[in-house]
């Protein structure tokens, strides 16, 4: 608890100062009013400090963050909108944890409550079985020399581990635990080393192939749904001629048919935002290009 009150910016860092401390294993019981609390450190959500508060003669569970937007979900293990990298091992104890103290209600800090023991437990035994599954099959293509690149197309729930992959993906669970496990360099190129990267040399792969003939096969792989291999061709296009028509109309085609994939498939928010936003950068380009 702070010994006073906040008196900064309500999104101003800093400012409290804690007077008692609750970290794994320990955790903080006590009562007011009447009422027992407990208070569960539980890391790998939102943070190594997440916390979710337990009213044991209730069963209530008020999980805050833990669970992200939606119950139940995939976890997003290492958000792109950046923040520090959470760990999925301590993400499965903290779900043990939960899983044991059979919560006849979850309220969470989105959506309404989750009412029911029989199906919240279902719900939190099948996120557990589910994240162990990609973290177990993550390290074993690690282990068996499998690149970050051919796990993320390879590594998939099996049907009785669905859930929800709106808020994080498995392909983007697999790459964040290859990085958690084996740092930022993949061991792909010398050049993953120096502070030069491949956007560098683009106007000169362009000036050498072509922007026309890159554009062309571009769009032959759009027209075969190979939309993100036309839009690596389509960044080499674009860094030599930023205003060539028929390389911005080829894009915003493969980031149609890319919103139109993932709107019919997972829904991933971060995915769809992100796309969206790509688009609303093409189409003032598409408007002054000549």
């Amino acid at each position: 608890m702070p010994k006073m009150s906040l008196k900064k910016d309500p999104f101003a860092h800093g400012g409290v100062d804690p007077t008692t401390f609750v970290d794994q294993p320990e955790i903080l019981r006590f009562e007011q009013g009447g009422v027992r609390f407990e208070v569960l450190p539980t890391p790998g959500a939102e943070g190594a400090d997440n916390l979710c508060l337990w009213l044991p003669d209730q069963g209530i569970l008020f999980s805050g963050d833990f669970f992200g937007p939606i119950f139940s979900q995939f976890p997003n293990i290492f958000t792109m909108r950046g923040e520090k990298v959470r760990k999925p091992i301590e993400y499965i104890a903290s779900l043990e944890r939960q899983i044991e103290l059979e919560p006849e209600m979850i309220v969470p800090s989105h959506q309404d409550p989750i009412i029911g023991k029989q199906k919240i437990l279902a719900d939190l035994i099948k996120m557990r079985k589910a994240v162990r599954h990609v973290h177990d099959e993550t390290i074993a293509g690690m282990n068996a020399g499998k690149t970050v690149h051919e796990l993320m197309k390879e590594i998939t729930l099996p049907p009785e581990l669905e859930v929800s992959q709106i808020h994080g993906r498995v392909s983007w669970t697999v790459k964040s635990i290859w990085e958690y496990c084996s740092t930022w360099f993949h061991f792909d190129s010398t050049t993953e080393l120096y502070a030069v990267p491949i956007s560098a040399v683009q106007p000169e792969i362009a000036s050498l192939a072509g922007v026309d003939a890159l554009t062309d096969h571009a769009a032959s792989h759009v027209a075969a749904g190979r939309n993100v291999e036309a839009l690596h061709l389509l960044e080499i296009a674009l860094a030599g001629d930023p205003t060539h028509r028929t390389a911005l109309e080829t894009r915003r085609a493969a980031l149609d048919h890319l919103l139109e994939d993932t709107e019919a498939g997972f829904q991933n928010s971060y995915e769809m935002d992100w796309l969206k936003y790509r688009l609303r950068e093409t189409d003032p380009a598409l408007e002054g290009a000549p």
